[in-house]
């Protein structure tokens, strides 16, 4: 066992030098390898090492300096004499200016220089003792390892070379399972004399300007002398790993090969979305109007928004949107204008910090937020995210939404959101776990029956509610309310999950009913492919739709002859199994996957953009218009952009806003107090839906909206 890990440590040394790393992390240890990497240190084949909790199963951070090229244990024992020390070395390593055997004597381990002057023997590999080789045995005229810095003759020996021999039947048994490093012996020299020097080519690898063509992260520096490649990505946004040099020290591999592996890489494809998540947002330092005609009253309501929040960029444009599609009501009752400069400002606001420790021991802190916007109507409800771009901002912005989406539920709940920027992506169980509960060990104190109810949303599922509400349980002693999300058992609902999907549906159905339509037969397209998008494309199949699209972050995936049920329950195996939209297309040959686009340009009736805020931009308003979409029903929170909303709104296309449309999730909250059979949950969510259409049709009515704007 002792021989085995010792030689495992080296062999990771070697590896470490050959693919160009600073350092080398071995794990476990023991007190005779520490003192052989005394000896390494001692004779200049590594720079220092560092011993980490010896008590315990340890690790040694090892610093290297290139110059091991081959370290391997003797798998077998061999006693040897202070007299026989010399004839042994002579025997078994054929130069004295090459590598070192190490021997295990009373005074400890030495090379064997040190035990010839001591006049001391001892095992050559005994019980815990390990003779060391550091060289190569494979050829003996070609040198794996140079001399160490202590040899003075080294800047004049000559590397020579000349034909090899073979060993001794007693040598052969010595020297099976190890390394040497070798080099000729005195008679051999005069046969070289004789014989033209031949040397190996040397190869020599350097970086190649093309590389930077393909690898748009990669570029060269000189560090501590030599030069490596580094990655700008995972130097600003990674994190530091001992697996992850490009981030940190920089390579020496100079191989494209290398560039390739690091470029599909976990490490840096987390780099890529952090970097993705912390693009700069636009920054608005004056006063902008949703439209030039804007009233100078409402005008003076986002102003005073923008003023007080500038840097607030999600939940600037939330309120100039809301303000824009109340300002007529601002107009006629004046009053309404104190009322709004209230609703704007949150009752709540809670920041606070998330710390917590991987599954390598390791410390790391999160920032949590939560938003109690409004307690008017009821004790808040909303939604907990879980991604790197949150931040208070769009905390504050889904509160808001979620306030007005409670005022047109036909229920007295109030409005609230919040989240992390914690990334549950790439995460182990355990560290969504020890997450999860540090994270309501500061926020539980401001939940309860009477005072705010959470619900999932964007990174949060069943997993991740469960933790929190199994913290939640322990720290308030009581179970009372309902943290939407976890299963039946633990107070929720039994379609929860499905309610803001179907209602979707719902809503798009009542809206085509009073146009005379249905949705049976019509093409539908669906971004996104989250819980909401599932349950979407469910419902549509069952009133007879053909959806035909659905997306994720790296493109969208179109299926000509529309998705099934048996298609749906593969799409929902792909997600589960952390599987690429592409791979669907291998399975169904009529399907294709497009990169980095977006599936507004197909062919469709009815669009549900069901990804994230701000995923139609005017260009993709355009798009939907040419393709023959009548109706869009908003299933996440603000999907368009200002500028796509006037194009819609000229081009005659139905919006159905996610303010109405996605009520749904808001009903569920109430409903699933009452504990409804599957059959009697959908009824009454389905009625639910249809008193928020109601009153929506005739608020549009009462306020002349309906005439000019079809939502």
């Amino acid at each position: 066992m002792g021989r085995r890990i010792l030689n495992e440590a080296l062999r990771k040394m070697v590896n470490a030098e050959k693919r160009g790393f600073a350092t080398a992390q071995l794990q476990p240890i023991s007190n005779t390898m520490a003192s052989f990497l005394n000896i390494m240190k001692y004779r200049g084949y590594i720079k220092d090492f560092q011993v980490h909790d010896p008590h315990r199963v340890g690790r040694i951070t090892v610093e290297l300096q290139g110059r091991i090229n081959d370290c391997r244990a003797v798998m077998h024992r061999h006693d040897v004499k202070a007299k026989e020390i010399e004839q042994y070395r002579i025997r078994k390593l054929p130069t004295r200016q090459w590598g070192y055997v190490v021997i295990m004597t009373p005074n400890g381990l030495m090379d064997h220089e040190e035990a010839i002057r001591n006049n001391v023997g001892g095992q050559v590999l005994g019980h815990r003792d390990i003779t060391w080789w550091l060289g190569s045995l494979e050829k003996r005229l070609i040198w794996k390892l140079g001399p160490g810095d202590d040899d003075p003759t080294f800047a004049n020996t000559p590397l020579i070379s000349g034909p090899s021999r073979e060993p001794s039947a007693e040598e052969h048994d010595d020297s099976k399972h190890m390394v040497m490093v070798s080099q000729l012996s005195g008679e051999d020299h005069d046969l070289l004399k004789m014989q033209p020097l031949k040397r190996k080519k040397k190869v020599v690898k350097r970086w190649r300007e093309e590389w930077a063509d393909t690898y748009k992260w990669a570029y060269v520096d000189v560090k501590e002398g030599t030069a490596r490649i580094f990655c700008s990505v995972c130097r600003e946004y990674g994190r530091k790993h001992r697996r992850n040099p490009y981030g940190n020290e920089g390579s020496r591999n100079m191989q494209m090969s290398a560039l390739e592996e690091h470029n599909n890489s976990l490490l840096h494809k987390e780099a890529l979305r952090l970097q993705m998540a912390s693009k700069d947002k636009v920054i608005v330092d004056k006063p902008i109007y949703v439209k030039a005609l804007m009233s100078k009253t409402a005008g003076t309501i986002v102003e005073a928004a923008v003023k007080r929040d500038p840097q607030e960029f999600e939940f600037v444009q939330c309120v100039q949107e809301a303000v824009h599609a109340l300002e007529r009501v601002i107009a006629k009752n004046s009053h309404y204008v104190n009322m709004m400069e209230r609703l704007l400002e949150p009752e709540r606001m809670i920041i606070f910090r998330v710390p917590w420790v991987d599954d390598r021991g390791e410390a790391h802190v999160n920032r949590g937020f939560r938003v109690q916007f409004n307690q008017t109507l009821g004790p808040c409800r909303g939604g907990l995210r879980f991604h790197p771009s949150m931040n208070l901002s769009i905390a504050k912005f889904l509160g808001f939404q979620q306030t007005l989406k409670s005022a047109l539920s036909p229920y007295k709940l109030g409005g609230a959101a919040g989240g992390s920027d914690f990334d549950t992506k790439g995460k182990s169980d355990g560290e969504i776990m020890r997450f999860c509960q540090s994270f309501m060990n500061e926020l539980y104190r401001y939940l309860g029956p009477d005072k705010d109810l959470p619900s999932e949303e964007m990174g949060v599922g069943a997993r991740e509610m469960g933790y929190m509400f199994g913290q939640y349980r322990r720290l308030a002693s009581h179970v009372q309310g309902s943290f939407t999300g976890p299963r039946i058992i633990w107070s929720g609902s039994s379609l929860r999950t499905e309610a803001t999907g179907y209602g979707l549906v719902f809503f798009a159905q009542l809206i085509l009913a009073d146009m005379n339509k249905e949705l049976k037969g019509l093409r539908c397209i669906v971004s996104g492919s989250g819980k909401i998008a599932m349950h979407v494309l469910e419902k549509l199949l069952a009133f007879g739709a053909i959806p035909i699209t659905v997306s994720d972050s790296k493109g969208y995936l179109v299926d000509e002859d529309g998705f099934d049920y048996m298609k749906v329950s593969f799409l929902r195996d792909l997600k589960a199994q952390h599987r690429s939209l592409r791979d669907y297309s291998k399975t169904y040959a009529r399907a294709k996957y497009y990169d980095e686009a977006k599936p507004w340009n197909e062919r469709c009736d009815v669009a549900f953009p069901c990804a994230s805020q701000n995923e139609i931009d005017q260009s993709d308003a355009i798009n939907l218009v040419n393709s023959g979409c009548r109706l869009l029903v908003e299933g996440s929170n603000m999907p368009c952009t200002s500028e796509a909303v006037d194009v819609l709104r000229k081009a005659n296309v139905l919006i159905a806003p996610a303010i109405a449309a996605g009520a749904g999730g808001v009903a569920a909250g109430e409903l699933e107090l009452l504990n409804w059979s599957p059959e009697e949950f959908e009824s009454k969510l389905q009625e639910a839906m249809k008193q928020t259409y109601q009153r929506t049709l005739k608020a549009a009515t009462d306020f002349g909206y309906q005439k000019e704007s079809p939502e």
